[in-house]
Order: C-alpha cells, then structure tokens, then sequence
C-alpha cells in the first residue's frame, strides 16, 4: 500500500469509531501503525534539522578528530604528550560502535597548563554546538559539591543525572573539574558506569566519555620533570611512561576526590594524562595568541613585557611558570590598556 494510502487510513480512523481499510479491520490497523511511524520518523527528521538531537542520521554528533589535532596543534603549547594521547584515546573510543566500557580519562597537572583547553577542544570535535551542547555536562566541585558532609547526598544526585543523562544519549560527554576539590568518595558514585557493564537498568553507559581535571600529581610531575632538566633530558622526549605511574599514585594518595577512590583500586581510569608545567618560551607564545586574538599587532617588546610580569619557579633558574599560561589575558589587557592610556594622553 503506497505512503499516502496509508496516510488516508490512518486520517480516517481518528474519525471514524470503526471501519474497515481494503476491506479488512486488520488492514487498518497495520495501516495505521505503518503510517504513524512514518509520520513520526518525519517529524523527528524534521525537528533534527533546527534542533540539537541525538539521532545518528543528524549531524549533531560528529566526531572529528582532524579537527582536535589542528586545535591542538593551534592552540596547546608545550604538551606533546597530550598531542600524542588524547586525539588517539578518542578516535579509538568514538570509533567502536561496541566498545568494552566508557572511556576515562585523568588531566593532572599544575593549573594553567591546559586542562580545561583541552576538554573544549574535545566537546567541539565530538559535537556541533561544543560545550553548549545539551549531552556536554560540566561540574565544578567546589560550585557544584561544596560541602563536604553532603557528599552522599551529592552522589546519589549524580548517579540520577548520569543515568537520566545517558538514557537520551549514549554519546555523553562529562566532565568533572577540580576534582582533587571533590568530597572524599563522592566519585565512587560513578564506578557502575564507567566498569565493564554491558547496560544498568537498561541503560547502556560504554559510549560515554568521563573526564576529571585534577591539580593532583602536579608536584609529582614538576620533581620528575626538574631531575630529567639537570639530567640533560630534553623536554620532548619525556614519554607517557615516565610520568604516568606517577600521577596515578599521586592521584590515589594526595588528599582529594580521587583519594583511595574503588575507580582507581580497579583500573577504571583509562588514561592518566600529565600536563607538564609550562616554561617562559611557552608564555610568550600563548600572550602571541592573546594580542593577535585583540585584534593587536604582536610585537617581541610587548611579549617580553607579557612574560616578564609572570612568576617563575624554583627561584635558582626560573624555569617553570607559576600559573602557565592561565594569567596572560589579564596581563596582555593590562599591557593593551596602558598602552592606548599612553596614545590617548601623550
């Protein structure tokens, strides 16, 4: 029976108590069944093309990973090893129309370093409207979980946010920052999701990616990071394997929301992945961006001067910057404005 047949059908029986399509009650009622769906897959087409959905057949989710290694490669400096692990993680995550559990993965790292960077970069390859999206989902520990003697009431509320969160789209993204702020064992509450089940209640969590921005192991990896200088090891031969081990067993023992965590007691944590703190040749070049990015022509004297009001650390050789890059806006707008100050008035 052809589509508009079986629309007929469908029209007539809201009308009409009962009646007979061909001849036949049954007829009719297959009918209509065949001809709601149609309307409804119509619909449902329709409203994915103006509003953000879930569908596979819309292009709301739609991983790009060339597009992560160019903001990376654009944006990220001095974090070869996040070059080198995150894009890969996600292509092979994304990718597995069945994958064994949801991926996790750990930033650690002094702030500053690009952990939250990152975590935009990886909402706008995945999903069209980035980390505006509806399935993108961001905590902040010390906004969202304060106080610490409400830490079951907050993991219950959790586990009904990610379970509700999920059961609409399989491909959730969450992320979890300052969790080394987070109340002791809240984040065991997640452990049911991210282990290897193959649904909870029906609901199937394995196409989920979690990730948890720590500070923790920040120590660990700038100690490990200044023996390697004196060693004479260059920066970018430091590998995943000389800084891993270190992180998670910081991770697990420093105060904080991973502390003794069961994710870290069953290897639930796919990637542990260190931020290296950031040296002055790194500064200069995140200020180059900030002042292009004003609209400012950029100049080595206004670098040198960016980078000159930062702090460094340890006090012999000044290496390392204190906050990497996370104060150079506000040191570039500060620069900018005494300089027009100084156009206007003089």
């Amino acid at each position: 029976m052809e589509l508009r047949s079986l629309v007929r059908c469908y029209l007539l029986m809201l009308f009409l108590p009962v009646f007979t399509c061909h001849g036949s009650i049954s007829l009719g009622v297959t009918a209509v069944g065949f001809a709601g769906a149609a309307l409804y897959a119509g619909f449902d087409r329709l409203r994915c093309t103006f509003y953000e959905c879930c569908s596979p057949r819309a292009e709301w989710i739609k991983p790009n990973i060339s597009a992560l290694i160019a903001a990376l490669d654009s944006n990220l400096y001095g974090q070869h090893i996040v070059h080198q692990v995150v894009p890969r993680a996600l292509k092979a995550h994304l990718f597995n129309d069945q994958p064994h559990k949801a991926l996790v993965m750990s930033f650690h790292g002094w702030t500053g370093g690009g952990k939250n960077y990152v975590s935009k970069f990886i909402a706008q390859t995945i999903y069209k409207l980035g980390m505006k999206s509806q399935y993108v989902h961001m905590f902040v520990s010390t906004v969202d979980f304060p106080h610490g003697e409400k830490a079951d009431i907050y993991k219950l509320n959790l586990q009904d946010w990610i379970r509700s969160n999920v059961s609409k789209c399989e491909r959730s993204l969450f992320i979890f920052d300052e969790i080394d702020k987070m109340p002791l064992g809240m984040i065991n509450g997640i452990k049911p999701f991210i282990d290897y089940h193959e649904s909870i209640n029906g609901v199937d969590f394995r196409k989920s990616i979690f990730i948890f921005l720590s500070n923790t192991g920040g120590p660990d990896i700038t100690r490990a990071m200044l023996k390697m200088w004196r060693d004479g090891k260059n920066r970018d031969d430091i590998t995943m394997m000389d800084l891993e081990h270190l992180i998670q067993r910081g991770a697990f023992n420093e105060e904080g929301g991973l502390h003794k965590s069961e994710l870290i007691q069953h290897s639930l944590v796919d990637h542990y992945v260190p931020f290296m703190p950031l040296e002055r040749r790194h500064v200069e070049l995140c200020a180059h961006d900030e002042i292009r990015r004003r609209g400012h022509r950029s100049s080595k004297d206004l670098i040198k001067s960016v980078a000159d009001e930062m702090i460094y650390f340890p006090p012999e050789n000044q290496l390392f910057s204190t906050t990497g890059c996370k104060r150079v806006a506000q040191k570039v707008g500060f620069l900018l404005a005494n300089e027009e100050y100084d156009n206007i008035f003089n």
